[in-house]
């Protein structure tokens, strides 16, 4: 799995004009599920994003980590993550998982995370989006499983 990760003081995601997900500070998560992936990178995924320390402490270092914040995840599907740009001009999605696997991986995902006890707003698979976002610091990461 991949996963781009961004900080944010706001974000929401909307379908068709409307918003179908919106969290304040937080996670964005644009999440993409590969072929080859299953249920240990889900797990995998679920523990490490959680956990990262990106939000500053008292001395405003980046110490602290989601739960120690309070702050909420926007997970929203993004298969593009696994587009390979590396041979001519349109990119390849070979490497990205089926739509019917992504949608399982997806959702096992927020699953997952919601039965952490953290509050978990998200997009909907499949569906055209538009997501808006205040990234603060700006702090982005990509994350891949193993």
């Amino acid at each position: 799995m991949r996963a781009v990760i961004q900080r944010v003081s706001r974000a929401s995601v909307s379908v068709g004009g409307q918003i179908v997900g919106e969290i304040g500070s937080g996670m964005l998560v644009l999440l993409a599920a590969a072929r080859t992936d299953g249920p240990e990178q889900v797990a995998w995924m679920a523990e490490k994003i959680p956990g990262l320390r990106i939000f500053p402490d008292s001395d405003d270092k980046l110490n602290l980590s989601l739960g120690q914040v309070g702050g909420s995840i926007l997970v929203v599907s993004q298969f593009t993550l696994y587009g390979d740009c590396r041979k001519g001009k349109r990119p390849s999605y070979a490497a990205s998982a089926s739509p019917d696997e992504a949608s399982v991986l997806y959702e096992s995902f927020v699953s997952r995370l919601r039965s952490m006890g953290l509050h978990v707003e998200q997009g909907v698979f499949g569906e055209m989006m538009q997501v808006e976002l205040v990234n603060d610091g700006p702090v982005t990461l990509i994350v891949d499983s193993p």
